[in-house]
């Protein structure tokens, strides 16, 4: 495998979505200084939450409870950088996955097979039955035409969520603090999406290592800054955790397998 656009790619995108995260953060009013964490409030009006004018579904108030609860106990930082891997992982899952034909529906999530900038699944989304995802609201936001950031987001979601199923380990029931802080304009043509699909050749994505060497290089910053100091638990698994290569595995498992 050339590791060589991984290692280019992962940094940089590990920096891409720690901001995406922190942004969609300060977007629902809540940031941090040197003086602390801030929390906006957020009002409801009807079956709507809005702040600085504009709107959310009610639903935001409750999950930013929860992430000023979270922040509060774990760190902004922390926090910030956890959910931007469990995004960042997310994706990389998906990706995988949408090029190896394992999604039920046969669309692909992230990307176009006739290299269209906008996701397949957005072209079909009429045609998509994943639990959760009210039919009739894909249909007007489909029609509409102007809706499709908001319907792209119903459309991952979905997804996530019927990935729960079979993998809960990476994909939890998300109606938590992670979606809250999904990020915005996914569809955009410098988009965290497609910079993904565009910076990693679909070929590098035929050996399952690709994940763990994803990972390696994601972390590799992280790691650097804390190698040699007092690592904190929280830092833990940049500290120690390295990708090991299949052949390695494979002769782990024989040697252990005919050592008395």
């Amino acid at each position: 495998m050339n590791t060589a656009p991984l290692k280019a790619y992962a940094p940089k995108a590990r920096t891409a979505f720690i901001n995406a995260i922190s942004d969609r953060a300060a977007k629902l009013g809540i940031t941090e200084d040197k003086d602390g964490l801030h929390v906006e409030a957020m009002k409801r009006q009807g079956d709507v939450a809005i702040l600085h004018g504009q709107t959310f579904p009610v639903k935001t108030l409750t999950l930013r409870d929860r992430l000023q609860q979270r922040m509060e106990q774990q760190g902004y930082q922390h926090t910030i950088e956890h959910i931007a891997y469990t995004w960042f992982n997310r994706f990389m899952a998906i990706r995988y996955m949408e090029l190896h034909d394992y999604l039920d529906h046969g669309y692909r999530v992230l990307s176009h097979p006739a290299d269209k900038q906008q996701p397949e699944i957005l072209e079909h989304a009429q045609h998509i039955d994943l639990a959760g995802l009210d039919k009739e609201t894909v249909i007007q936001l489909k029609l509409d035409g102007t809706q499709d950031e908001k319907l792209y987001r119903l459309l991952l979601t979905a997804q996530c969520n019927a990935l729960h199923q079979a993998m809960p380990f990476l994909f939890e029931k998300i109606d938590d603090e992670t979606e809250l802080l999904l990020p915005d304009n996914l569809l955009h043509s410098d988009s965290l999406i497609r910079q993904l699909v565009t910076d990693i050749p679909e070929a590098d994505w035929t050996n399952i290592e690709i994940i763990g060497r994803l990972y390696q290089f994601y972390i590799s910053e992280k790691k650097d800054q804390v190698i040699g100091k007092v690592v904190k638990s929280e830092d833990i698994p940049a500290a120690t955790q390295l990708f090991t290569p299949n052949w390695i595995v494979k002769y782990m498992v024989q040697f252990s397998f005919y050592c008395p």
